[in-house]
């Protein structure tokens, strides 16, 4: 039995072993009856925790693939079944180009190279530090909400419903913070703000409803809303953030009015009255994007939900800037009408968010690990903001680096003459990735801009990184 342990694929030791094991059975590489080596030998040949094959032969032998012989080892099972062969797929006659009704394909998306985590200089946007996310206390929370009780509320269908602790936690810990005082029943949880828009295009959008989008402005709520037909309106951006001066009323407008997306401007506080006064005139729906609202560490912090006096700010927020993406948890808040109705919209595509993720989120809350995770957070998101603005300054004195005092990005306009996307396939080779700002703006201003993000790069390779940018650029000009 071959079996190649790799240590960087982000997968443990214990499921790469197990899979090798049941791999090695399935293709015949072992037989039925055919005794494995001793745990200790195993280990001592693959330089890994005897503890850890130990593990993986209990396991097997629960999940029946190997028997155990008191004082002779383990063993294949006899009676194993064998993996089925895999059958050619039948070719399709079907034109698909004919009878798809939407090409999500086509559309301009935000795109990360797979091995993103390769590169010694990654200034990507939205991930997390894992130097800084406390895992063992995560795992902690993960193992308290497998206890018995808990278990017996997750598995269970619960159809609409979310879990009553992490809507307390969002409730007293997560919106106070940011000036939002709501009820349990105007606030659903969702998978991460994209599910929001989802949720509230097909609720609040037609083929003849006018909705406004920033420009340049984050292109997901952009194409979730267009693929509802809505009429897209650009309220373009400025330096105090978007323009709400359009000629018509607007239906819905989608805002960033804390921190932009992308350029990070922080919009003032008069502009956001007189949205909302002309809001209110208009009857628009605001639906207000705070995507980073818990880790920005400078600027107003001013929300548009807490200064809404009439119900029309529809509030999307997300724990993946603090938690981790993939872990897919974001909330709504919203007059309870409308969150009535989003819920039983949810119900149709997924039913409730996960469950037993909002169970382990809870507890991270509510026994104060993520109040703590969040103080170191901002405080290293405002360590490397300085140290990128001191290297742009110094390595990039030509781009224009948009008006913002905080975020957890940083967004530039190359000088005249320079072709962001060249920039970005010389800076690869340097092994700096910086992202296309290209999905952001209008296809006409394609190749002038570049975003980077700070949240997971290392503080001692920002200088540097920032340094060969600056090589690169000059290379392509």
């Amino acid at each position: 039995m071959l079996i190649d342990l790799n240590k960087q694929t982000g997968d443990t030791i214990q499921g790469q072993l197990r899979r090798s094991v049941i791999d090695a059975i399935h293709s015949g590489q072992m037989t039925p009856g055919q005794r494995l080596l001793p745990s200790r030998h195993l280990a001592e040949q693959l330089g890994i925790a005897r503890n850890t094959v130990t593990a993986v032969y209990d396991e097997l032998v629960a999940r029946g693939y190997l028997e155990s012989v008191p004082r002779r080892g383990h063993f294949v099972m006899a009676d194993v079944a064998p993996e089925p062969e895999v059958t050619p797929a039948p070719v399709s006659s079907v034109d698909w180009a004919a009878c798809l009704k939407q090409r999500p394909s086509t559309l301009r998306h935000i795109h990360k190279p797979s091995n993103w985590q390769d590169f010694p200089y990654p200034f990507v946007y939205g991930q997390v530090d894992p130097r800084l996310f406390p895992i063992n206390t995560w795992r902690a929370c993960s193992r308290d909400a497998l206890g018995r009780a808990a278990i017996d509320w997750w598995t269970a269908d619960r159809a609409v419903e979310d879990d009553p602790q992490l809507i307390e936690q969002i409730r007293t810990q997560i919106l106070p913070q940011r000036g939002i005082y709501a009820r349990d029943e105007e606030i659903l949880i969702t998978l991460g703000s994209q599910e929001g828009f989802f949720l509230m295009a097909r609720l609040l959008a037609r083929a003849d409803t006018r909705v406004g989008v920033e420009t340049p402005g984050y292109p997901d709520s952009r194409n979730i809303f267009a693929a509802e037909g809505a009429q897209i309106v650009d309220m373009p951006v400025d330096d105090d953030g978007a323009r709400f001066d359009h000629a018509d009323p607007l239906d819905v407008a989608i805002l960033t009015p804390v921190h932009h997306c992308p350029t990070m401007i922080s919009m003032p506080v008069a502009r956001r009255r007189a949205i909302l006064d002309r809001a209110a005139r208009d009857g628009t729906i605001l639906i207000e994007d705070d995507y980073e609202g818990e880790t920005a560490f400078s600027g107003d912090q001013t929300t548009l939900k807490s200064m809404d006096t009439d119900g029309r700010v529809v509030y999307l927020g997300t724990l993946s800037k603090v938690l981790a993406p993939g872990v897919r948890i974001g909330f709504m808040v919203a007059d309870a009408a409308l969150i009535e109705e989003a819920r039983w919209l949810r119900r149709l595509i997924h039913r409730s968010a996960p469950l037993n993720n909002q169970r382990t989120a809870a507890i991270f809350l509510a026994e104060g690990h993520y109040l703590a995770l969040l103080k170191q957070l901002r405080a290293a998101l405002a360590n490397r903001f300085d140290q990128v603005v001191a290297g742009c300054d110094r390595h990039l004195p030509d781009f224009r680096r948009s008006r913002n005092s905080g975020g957890s990005s940083v967004w530039l306009e190359c000088p005249p003459g320079l072709d962001a996307r060249k920039l970005h396939v010389a800076a690869r080779r340097r092994g700096v990735l910086a992202e296309d700002g290209d999905p952001f703006v209008p296809e006409n201003q394609a190749g002038r801009f570049l975003r980077l993000g700070i949240s997971y790069i290392e503080e001692s390779k920002v200088s540097e990184g920032l340094r060969l940018l600056g090589e690169a650029a000059k290379e392509v000009r």
